[in-house]
């Protein structure tokens, strides 16, 4: 196996500014001759980590943590001694010189391979980024990001492209560029059921990058599709050069003014980010296609000392604003939130048009413009403050009750924070907003942290009930909420991934048959829905793909839970079967009570328009009360 040269690795630590490369992962302050900052290995508030320019040498007075620049990256990074060479080397122009030594060289093809990895993600980037820009078949992918009010400045910026609707192209493209088979089988580009059918078609194109701007991945927006449940977007599988959970969108953009304004934005898609971006305000970054991992806070915890989280106005967007807020909470880190739906003349002139509210800042941008987006920015709340908002949505709290269940919507918040003064002066504070006594609201709150709330579920402002967002009863980690659509998922993932079923004994097909991801509603059935269509994509089955693709820790529990449980193992196929036809049921229900409240609207004896509509309604709610009828028939 070949070895890094001594002279390279002298060479390498001659020219190393420590504080360069240390200052990428921790904000260093210049204190007495000395730089100091926060540590990054265990969390503290006082910095005892410092850095010698000199010696090139690190050391933390609180953990005991030190070494040399090279450990330093080896142990955050958690690489290998080969491969932080490798990376530090590239941007100093430092040639590697290898000596050579007896061994099985496995090191040596794995750093190859990343090599090509990071090569072939980045030609293919600019091969889709000119089939955007120069190719006749990305002109409608062109006009739309327009239409959406990007500049064709941030389409170059980052990176945005095309992959074409021909299947066969892209295999075809990559072959005749000198790349094997067996290399593109495995890049995460094609399935692996289907050798040579490319996971990317007919899709907007945004490159994911990791820290230094390699492309390490993909994320695909659908534009046209005869398969009205397929994804809207499709994130590139993981590999050995991209972990999802640990990679931020737009992260290597925005770092240089994360670092300057040790503040971030935390938006929930790409579009969002590139608005952002454009309105000025380049310390924005989002998630991919997953809730904010505890990973990614920890990632910007090393630049930032508030993050400021901005999600949709819906209710999946305010569901995952409160796991933001828990997230950052965990892990040391202060958060405010941005509430783009708010209207006001005074913040750019953002307001409602026909009763709609701009949901977020991809839709900001396009309504009203970069200037009123980047005004929105100003206004923001504390995570806290915007809870107990949040808390009197969901709970009743003119009884008892619902102050009792408003009250524990807090109870993770308060076990999130470091500070006992700060959760003193939370907990006083939530006493006053609700109108409880201090004593009591302890009381519950000690027996949230003993685990012995008892707390029973129940409809809102009737009783105490567990929030949506599935709050922990007495841990920090969040816990999925129990509901038909995720125990009827839940199913199926088991088994379809954990028996391996044979291909035509495979649930989850007919399930995406039956259901659109639209109709689930449940976010955490949702992202396992997604993770399922992901599989089913790319035929890549087993428990392991599956539980890679799934970002809430709490649902890979649940899901390996119900797994070695024999709770799904009595016919199965009937249970999917049952579950798909309740499903059903109630999406009739519901656009059968549309019908009935549009009738209620339309004037007996009106406009002849008014008539025509009432008789397509009638005819309409006739059509769906048919198939009430022989669903329930059928479940008889």
């Amino acid at each position: 196996m070949a070895y890094i040269s001594q002279a390279t690795i002298r060479e390498l630590n001659q020219r190393l500014d420590a504080l360069a490369v240390i200052g990428e992962y921790v904000r260093l302050d210049r204190k007495g001759g000395r730089y100091w900052g926060l540590c990054p290995f265990h969390n503290e508030k006082t910095p005892s980590f410092t850095v010698n320019p000199d010696t090139k040498l690190y050391h933390c007075f609180g953990c005991g943590k030190g070494g040399s620049v090279i450990s330093f990256v080896m142990e955050i990074d958690k690489l290998s001694f080969p491969e932080v060479v490798e990376q530090l080397a590239r941007p100093l122009g430092l040639e590697i010189i290898y000596e050579n030594s007896q061994g099985d060289g496995g090191d040596d093809r794995r750093n190859e391979r990343k090599e090509q990895l990071f090569d072939l993600y980045h030609r293919l980037a600019a091969s889709f980024h000119h089939c955007l820009m120069e190719k006749v078949e990305g002109k409608a992918a062109k006009e739309y990001i327009l239409s959406r009010g990007i500049k064709t400045e941030m389409v170059e910026q980052f990176r945005l492209g095309y992959a074409p609707a021909d299947r066969r192209w892209l295999f075809k493209f990559l072959s005749q560029k000198g790349y094997s088979e067996e290399f593109l089988s495995s890049s995460g580009l094609f399935s692996s059921r289907y050798p040579g059918l490319p996971l990317f078609a007919d899709r907007l194109m945004f490159p994911i990058a990791d820290r230094q701007g390699r492309e390490v991945a993909f994320s695909g927006r659908i534009l046209s599709s005869r398969d009205p449940k397929a994804p809207k977007y499709i994130n590139s599988p993981e590999l050995e050069t991209y972990r999802k959970g640990q990679t931020l969108y737009a992260l290597d953009l925005a770092l240089q003014e994360i670092r300057k304004t040790k503040a971030v934005y935390v938006v929930e898609g790409n579009m969002d980010v590139i608005a952002m971006h454009q309105a000025g305000v380049t310390n924005a970054v989002a998630p991919l296609g997953t809730a904010l991992t505890e990973d990614q806070v920890k990632l910007l915890r090393r630049w930032v000392e508030k993050a400021r989280l901005l999600f949709d106005a819906d209710e999946a967007g305010q569901n995952a604003a409160v796991k933001g807020i828990l997230t950052c909470r965990r892990n040391g880190l202060p958060c405010e939130i941005v509430i783009p739906e708010n209207p006001a003349s005074e913040d750019g002139g953002i307001s409602p048009e026909n009763g709609a509210k701009p949901k977020d800042p991809a839709d900001i941008l396009k309504k009203f413009g970069p200037e009123a987006l980047k005004n929105r920015m100003k206004y923001a709340i504390m995570d806290f403050e915007y809870l107990i908002i949040r808390a009197k949505s969901l709970y009743d709290i003119s009884g008892s009750e619902g102050k009792t269940g408003a009250v524990a919507f807090l109870f993770p918040y308060f076990a999130a924070l470091e500070s006992e003064v700060s959760r003193d002066a939370c907990i006083e504070t939530a006493a006053n907003a609700f109108g409880v006594g201090m004593r009591a609201l302890l009381n519950d709150y000690r027996r949230f942290q003993a685990g012995q709330a008892g707390m029973k579920t129940s409809g809102r402002g009737t009783g105490l009930r567990l929030p949506k967002e599935g709050f922990p009863k007495a841990s920090h980690e969040p816990q999925v909420r129990m509901n038909d659509e995720l125990i009827l998922l839940a199913a199926i993932a088991v088994h379809d991934m954990a028996a391996q079923s044979a291909e035509e004994n495979r649930l989850y097909p007919k399930f995406r048959n039956a259901l659109a991801i639209k109709e689930i509603e449940d976010p955490a059935a949702k992202e396992l829905y997604i993770a399922m269509e992901e599989c089913f994509s790319r035929d890549e089955y087993g428990m392991d793909n599956l539980l890679s693709r799934v970002s809430l820790e709490a649902l890979r529990n649940f899901i390996v839970e119900r797994g070695t449980s024999k709770e799904f193992s009595v016919n199965p196929a009937k249970f999917v079967e049952d579950g798909i036809k309740r499903f059903t049921l109630k999406r009739l229900e519901r656009q059968k009570d549309g019908i009935v409240n549009k009738l209620r609207t339309l004037k007996t004896g009106a406009s002849k328009a008014d008539a025509e509509i009432t008789e397509e309604l009638l005819l309409e709610k006739m059509r769906i009360d048919t198939e009430l009828r022989r669903l329930k028939e059928d479940n008889q």
